[in-house]
This record gives structure tokens, sequence and C-alpha cells, in this order.
């Protein structure tokens, strides 16, 4: 397969969040096939869901050789190896990693849909994608993230941090 650009969310509202999603973006990076190219700042963000801790999440872009299906089963093998188990949707969680966008691919599947289906509602993933992917166009609505986040509610989206994590790779 030819190499391509993905984008991916991270998030983590239980344990050391800060620390996981360190590791997860070093993890990531020692992925055969697979190499960070940008990641976007840390924000803290209300949860969606039943109560629980607010999240840090943050978006990384990936150069990948891998097909979508090899790349979500990496990204499942991540979460499993940090202890991530799925009780319920939307509850907490250790750490947390979706694919947004994979080139300009729409698909779906019965495991994986492209675009992420909530991403243009979700403004905990829209901030810090927008900040790392501002003319990424959404291939479904045609419109860039930029523009998709001017449409969401950022008020429960803080960027607690300017600094990038995992800068030193």
């Amino acid at each position: 397969m030819k190499e391509v650009l993905c984008a991916i969310a991270l998030g983590s509202n239980l344990g050391d969040s800060l620390a996981i999603l360190e590791a997860a973006m070093v993890g990531l990076n020692q992925v055969p096939s697979v190499s960070l190219q940008s990641r976007a700042s840390i924000y803290l963000t209300a949860p969606v869901g039943p109560p629980q801790p607010d999240y840090l999440n943050c978006c990384a872009l990936l150069k990948t050789h891998l097909s979508p299906e090899e790349m979500l089963r990496t990204l499942l093998k991540l979460e499993a190896d940090f202890g991530r188990v799925r009780q319920g949707r939307w509850g907490p969680r250790l750490l947390d990693l979706d694919l947004l966008l994979f080139d300009n691919l729409i698909l779906e599947t019965p495991t994986l849909q492209l675009p992420h289906p909530r991403m243009h509602e979700r403004a905990f993933v829209l901030a810090p994608l927008a900040e790392i992917a501002p003319n990424w166009i959404e291939p479904i609505s045609g419109k860039p993230i930029s523009e998709l986040l001017q449409a969401v509610d950022c008020s429960g989206v803080k960027r607690i941090s300017h600094e990038r994590i995992s800068d030193n790779l």
C-alpha cells in the first residue's frame, strides 16, 4: 500500500493521563510502517456521557503504509496494551484512540467508518485537529477542519499546554 496521511484522536481521563498520552505517542512512533508527523497541544475537555473526570485530549497526524483496517487494529492493540477494557459507551478510560481520517477515504465496514462518524460534532476532537490540520478537507462535508470547528460549541474545551507532547521524538 502507498504511504498515506491519517489523523487520530487520543484521550484519557483515568490514571496519569498526561503520561499515558505521552507514552501512547511514543508507542505509535515505534510501530513499523507508522511515522508520527505532527501532534497538537493538550486540551482539557469536559466528558461526554455519564459523570466522570475531565479528559485530556490530543490529535496526531501519522504517515502509514498500513491499510485502514490494519491501522485500526494497531490502535486497538495499543489501547489494550495500556489496559483499556471496553465496558460501556462513553465511559471513562485509560486510553482512547480513534482513527478520524485516512487520506480522503470514505469507508463503511462493520468495524470501521471513515471519516469518524461523530468527529464533526466534537469540539474535543476538532480543536486539536484544527491546530495541526486546519485545511484538511473532511471528505463527506467537503469542509476544512477549521470550518467544522467554527460550527461546534467549544466552551468545554481548553488548551492547557501550548507545548506539544513528544516534541523530542
